[in-house]
Formats: C-alpha cells, sequence, structure tokens
C-alpha cells in the first residue's frame, strides 16, 4: 500500500493510463541493478529513485573525480573523492527515502556477476568498457534476467533492450548482445573519453532513455527496444532505430553451440 506522501510524489505516474495505481506498485515492488554510477548511471539512478523503483542496486569501484562532473549529474563538488557508490547513495536517498539503496563496491566480472545479479528483477548496464558488456550481458541471459544495455560515444551513443532467455513472437529466441556485436573491437581502436572526450548533455539524454526503458519494462506500456537497435547522431540530432535478430551461431541460445 502507498502512504498519503507517496501518492502524491507519484500521482502523476498514477493518472497515466499506461501506467496507473498497478504500475506504479510494480515499480515499487522491482528491484534493479544498475552498473555504473558514471555518465549514464547519473542520470538513470536519478529518474528511477525518482519514479519510486523500490530497490536500486549500484556497482561501481571508482571514486569521484573533478572531471566526472561535467556529466556525471549525480554527484557533487563536495563528493569528489568519495566513492561513487556512497555519493550516488546519498543523493538517492535525499531523493526519494522510499527507495532502497544496496551498494556494491566492485567491477563486475564474469565470476561475480552471477552473485551480483541475482538478487535483482531487472539489469541497467552504464558501463563504459566492452568487458564489462560482454560480461553483464552473459550473466543476464544465464540468470534470465531482461537487461537494457547502452554506450556512448563523443556525440552519439545506442540503446537496446535484451531477453534472450525468451522467444519472440515468430517462436525464434530473441537475439543476445553477441547476435548484435559478436565481437569486441581490438584493443586500442575504440578510444576512451579521457582520450576523445564526450559530450556531457548526451549521457543525459541517454541515461534518461534508460531509464525510460527500464519503467517500460517494469509496468509493461507500449512497445520496447527488444530485436531493435536505437541509435542517436547528437551532430545531426538524429534518431533511427534499426532491427536485428537472432543469430543462430551466437554462442549462447544459438543452435550450433
Amino acid at each position: 500500500m502507498f502512504t498519503a506522501e507517496e501518492l502524491e510524489r507519484y500521482a502523476r505516474h498514477i493518472v497515466l493510463r499506461e501506467v496507473g495505481g498497478p504500475g506504479q506498485q510494480r515499480l515499487k515492488a522491482a528491484k534493479v541493478l544498475v552498473i555504473g554510477a558514471g555518465g549514464l548511471g547519473a542520470p538513470l539512478l536519478l529518474y528511477l529513485a525518482a519514479a519510486g523503483v523500490g530497490t536500486i542496486g549500484i556497482v561501481d569501484d571508482d571514486a569521484v573525480a573533478l572531471s566526472n562532473l561535467q556529466r556525471q549529474v549525480i554527484h557533487r563538488s563536495e563528493d569528489v573523492g568519495i566513492l561513487k557508490t556512497e555519493s550516488a547513495a546519498n543523493a538517492i536517498r535525499r531523493l526519494n527515502p522510499h527507495v532502497e539503496v544496496v551498494s556494491h563496491v566492485a567491477r563486475l566480472t564474469p565470476d561475480n556477476a552471477p552473485d551480483l545479479l541475482g538478487p535483482y528483477d531487472i539489469v541497467a548496464d552504464g558501463s563504459d568498457n566492452f568487458a564489462t558488456r560482454y560480461a553483464v550481458s552473459d550473466a543476464c541471459f544465464h540468470a534470465a534476467k531482461p537487461l537494457v544495455t547502452a554506450a556512448v560515444g563523443t556525440f552519439d551513443a545506442t540503446l537496446t533492450t535484451l531477453r534472450p532467455h525468451e522467444s519472440g513472437p515468430d517462436g525464434r529466441p530473441n537475439p543476445t548482445y553477441r547476435c548484435l556485436f559478436p565481437d569486441a573491437p581490438p584493443p586500442g581502436t575504440v578510444p576512451s573519453c579521457q582520450e576523445a572526450g564526450i559530450l556531457g548533455a548526451l549521457t543525459g539524454i541517454v541515461g534518461s532513455m534508460m531509464a525510460l526503458e527500464v519503467i517500460r519494462e517494469i509496468t509493461g506500456f507500449g512497445e520496447g527496444l527488444v530485436g531493435r537497435l536505437l541509435m542517436i547522431d547528437t551532430r545531426a540530432m538524429r534518431f533511427e532505430t534499426v532491427r536485428y535478430r537472432w543469430d543462430p551461431d551466437n554462442p549462447l541460445n544459438g543452435t550450433r553451440r
């Protein structure tokens, strides 16, 4: 049941026909694990907390640096030097005291991923490296957890949702991350944001869209991004969506494993 304060806090959701009281209850009962409290994780965490997601887990092993503040809006100047999980948890509690925050001071790896994912219903990956993205997506497949994943470049970004443990309307398995990106690019071919730079507001756009997609997955309204890749080009302010399919050669749910 919602308290009177919660009813007022979530009133704009509750009056939405596509969300309503039942959808808000599902948000309150949901447990979401967010990988990374950086550029994408910052707006993602804030909007999940504002939406009333009941339990939010944060996986990050880094501390806040001054150079983060150009885009990682969940952190403040006075947070420089403290763990990002601590800074983000403090911000969430200030925003919405009804949210339970669980901090995981760690870098997700194939070894610890099953334990980290275990208690959660859905995962959102805002990490900044391919090794983590593959580890998260593989672990979500094996744990049968939906995954919202995004990546940003200097002025561009991609976003999709993965449910490869389920089948589509045609009876074929939903695609995996490895259907979309079979192999990581060779080391050194994709420059880091420290090397190439990144437009701070872009991470705000994409992190907010990740939150929207997580909320959609929880409440069930509209059409999600399973089997669709949203591509954003902020130089031209162009948004395009392309469909991608299950690859029978992929090593997770393919026929030639």
